[in-house]
């Protein structure tokens, strides 16, 4: 049995996409960061960092989206959402890490700078750095998405759900995403697929507005 604990809006919409892509049966726990429910009790005892997604596969728990994804393309191979060439296969992690390590923390900054400094004026510096890297990352992402289909390439895999998050995270941030001509096209495929609007629509995501 697989329980997918994840808070709409959140990073975690990439496995909530994922688990629905590769077929699984699931149960899904929303766990609202909005109140506060990463740091109870209840949930401290599935991931004690307060943080989701988190997985939970038969009374055993996985954290981390590239964890969870590439978990989740190996267990459910039939879907196909990894690359089935080892090195390929790799490149998908890296880019996963890549969204986890360095685009993520760029879009904490600007969006939650308080996070990362005290006082006005070092939390302005912050949040300006984070907002010029955020968007850097999306041209980044934008130009590995030109002449492809997908982020791998012709073939979707478990990453792009997580390349989709951050689309909707600079329309939340009020950035010119359109300008993105590659990733806005992307975008629009994504859409087209039931699973992934399966899920948008049920985080009410901002991609839907």
């Amino acid at each position: 049995m697989l329980t997918l604990y994840f808070s709409p809006g959140a990073c975690s919409m990439a496995s909530h996409i994922g688990i629905e892509e590769c077929g699984a049966a699931y149960t899904e726990h929303p766990v609202l960061i909005a109140k506060g429910e990463q740091k109870s009790t209840e949930y401290a005892q599935i991931n004690p960092r307060g943080k989701v997604p988190a997985l939970a596969v038969d009374g055993r728990i996985i954290t981390e989206n590239t964890a969870i994804l590439a978990y989740l393309g190996r267990r459910f191979p039939e879907a196909k959402l990894l690359p089935t060439d080892a090195v390929d296969e790799a490149s998908c992690i890296a880019t996963m890490a890549w969204f986890s390590n360095v685009v993520h923390p760029s879009y904490q900054r600007y969006m939650r700078s308080e996070r990362f400094a005290e006082g006005e004026a070092a939390q302005t510096s912050v949040k300006t750095m984070g907002k010029q890297s955020f968007w850097a990352n999306l041209q980044e992402i934008d130009g590995l998405l030109a002449g492809k289909q997908w982020i791998m390439g012709d073939q979707f895999t478990v990453a792009d759900g997580y390349c989709l998050v951050f689309y909707g995270w600079g329309l939340r941030g009020g950035l010119p995403m359109a300008e993105l001509a590659h990733y806005t096209a992307f975008k629009d495929r994504m859409l087209q697929r039931p699973k992934v609007m399966k899920v948008l629509q049920n985080e009410q995501s901002v991609l839907l507005k």
